[in-house]
């Protein structure tokens, strides 16, 4: 069955115009969101990452930290971008020192009370958000040399702006914005949009607003305030103004979460970065981290290791004890093509052609771009991840 068959395009419908009904913002990044949903359970899937709870309350499993950064419609996420992590138990931005529990993501919310409760979205929605290309302006995707084909008509300016067109806007005796929403059918409103105009951000209702910044709030780390065009610089223009989140994928900040990890009170040792480009997310993390006077260890790569990376890379500062330790791992197919085990060589015809593929080519299966793999291609990037650690095992005991 397509994606966009007559029934999946009603399924859209009517899970769009529901949201609607009930008070959300909607946005073409929640149409993604159900587009992703088919591409990977191929049905609904009612999971709510409140229930992921139960796989890590009792230590069984690692803690999953998933990443958003919060931006501006009028500013590129280069200038501009606020993390904002998920967990089963909490969703918020260590930068205010605010979080609410999971469930009552896309509430509202007025100075920190709970106005009016909506449902805890299904994940599919947020997997949307984590994962939206949506969000990105043309040049933005451009000058990261993630062109998409489905963009390649799109060569005008492209920037992030409001989904649903308002009417009017207005105030209520409250003091919460009211919007006045006059959208067309949300699936015939949103392909349009898709196909002929602008990309979009998840937008959400801003549990941060109406909190007041303290008045020495810019002595924070966190706050970047050493220039007047910094708009960490003005308070008024801060988040807790603003009655709407502009929520998009992290990627378009940096393209690997290294700043939620850093969370000052997680007190990290070893980051096991498992990242598969080397892209310029070690300088932008450095950058980052430098503003923010937060340790992180300096990335130095010959040109060698640009040309033929290794399986791991072990980087480390040796000035500063509390600097964490960095282990990278490239996706690359080294060692993998000649041995199907750490020490134990590949020798039948089947086994040698298991081995023998290529991570990265013109027509990789592993593209960023493809989304459903073939059971032998899952098998062979499982092995070959699985391969990589165990190979590198002496390094990664040395870093513990």
């Amino acid at each position: 069955m397509s994606a966009y068959s007559l029934s999946r395009l009603s399924y859209y419908t009517e899970e769009l115009n529901r949201m609607r009904d009930d008070g959300l913002i909607v946005s073409l990044t929640d149409f993604w969101g159900l587009l992703v949903e088919f591409f990977v359970y191929r049905q609904e899937n009612p999971a709510r990452l409140s229930d992921q709870k139960k796989a890590v309350e009792s230590g069984q499993n690692p803690l999953p930290i998933y990443a958003g950064v919060n931006t501006k419609t009028d500013l590129k996420t280069k200038e501009f971008a606020e993390w904002c992590e998920f967990t089963p138990y909490e969703a918020g931005f260590s930068k205010y020192g605010a979080f609410i529990r999971t469930e009552d993501f896309r509430s509202q919310f007025n100075k920190g009370c709970l106005i009016k409760r909506m449902a805890e979205p299904r994940i599919s929605y947020l997997l949307g958000m984590w994962s939206s290309a949506f969000a990105a302006s043309l040049d933005e995707i451009w000058n990261a040399g993630k062109k998409l084909e489905w963009l390649d008509n799109k060569e005008d300016d492209v920037e992030l702006a409001d989904d649903i067109k308002m009417s009017s806007e207005t105030s209520s005796s409250d003091g919460l914005h009211t919007h006045v929403v006059t959208p067309s059918s949300p699936v015939s409103y949103l392909v349009d949009k898709l196909l002929n105009s602008r990309l979009s951000s998840c937008q959400s209702h801003n549990f941060l607003h109406g909190l007041n910044l303290h008045s020495k709030y810019h002595t924070s780390h966190e706050f970047i305030t050493d220039t007047d065009t910094s708009p960490d610089t003005f308070p008024s223009k801060l988040t807790p103004s603003e009655p709407i989140l502009n929520l998009v994928d992290s990627g378009l900040s940096i393209n690997s979460a290294f700043p939620l990890v850093l969370r000052a009170a997680r007190e990290v040792d070893l980051i096991l970065s498992f990242d598969y480009s080397w892209g310029g997310h070690f300088d932008l993390t450095q950058q980052y981290c430098s503003e923010r006077s937060i340790p992180f260890p300096p990335i130095t790569l010959s040109e060698e290791d640009w040309k033929n990376p290794k399986e791991c890379y072990i980087f480390t500062d040796a000035k500063n004890p509390k600097t964490p330790i960095v282990l990278h791992f490239p996706l690359i197919n080294q060692f993998f093509r000649k041995f199907k085990a750490p020490g134990v060589p590949r020798v039948t015809p089947e086994e040698k052609d298991w081995g023998d593929f290529v991570v990265e080519c013109a027509d990789s299966p592993y593209s960023t771009t493809n989304f459903t793999y073939t059971e032998q291609q899952h098998s062979r990037l499982v092995e070959l991840n699985q391969y990589n650690v165990l190979n590198n095992k002496d390094t990664l005991l040395q870093a513990l």
